[in-house]
């Protein structure tokens, strides 16, 4: 099994991975970073999205061999994130989580929309997020969260 060395939350770490092993089965069974949540397991549901060198992944189908020499983060790793800190309020304050198997994933795509569209407006937010599915809460509150961080970042 060949090894990997990978930042995750910023920590460098090191281990044996045969070449099916996933980035999420990584994170979540190796390593205990239990908020990345597995869904469909085929990339579809956004469940489990992370960072990988900033970019939003599904770390349901990324081989960790492929993060090799990368930087993971994932929810746990944003823990003092200031948008993550504003989007997880907005979160709650906007009634846009329910069962919560969907949040992590969608927290970690919000922060990606809120820092690289600081002019989104609710369609086009829509339309990030479409590939993040929910099925409790009909997104009008998720929708509405990040718009708010968007307009009190522009001030």
């Amino acid at each position: 099994m060949p090894d990997i060395r990978l930042s995750v939350n910023g920590e460098a770490i090191e281990e044996s991975a045969e070449a099916r092993l996933t980035l999420a089965d990584l994170l979540r069974e190796r390593l205990h970073l239990t908020a990345t949540h597995l869904g469909c397991e085929q990339g579809v549901c956004g469940a489990c999205t992370v960072l990988v060198d900033g970019v939003p992944v599904r770390s349901c189908i990324r081989f960790a061999a492929a993060c090799d020499g990368q930087a993971v983060q994932s929810l746990e790793g944003l823990e003092h994130d200031p948008v993550m800190e504003a989007l997880r309020a907005a979160f709650t304050r906007h009634h846009a989580l329910q069962c919560g198997y969907c949040t992590p994933g969608m927290l970690i795509m919000a922060r990606d929309v809120v820092l690289r569209l600081p002019d989104a407006d609710p369609a086009r937010i829509r339309l990030e997020m479409s590939g993040n599915l929910c099925r409790c809460t009909g997104y009008l509150g998720i929708i509405e969260a990040i718009h708010a961080v968007i307009l009190a970042r522009r001030g």
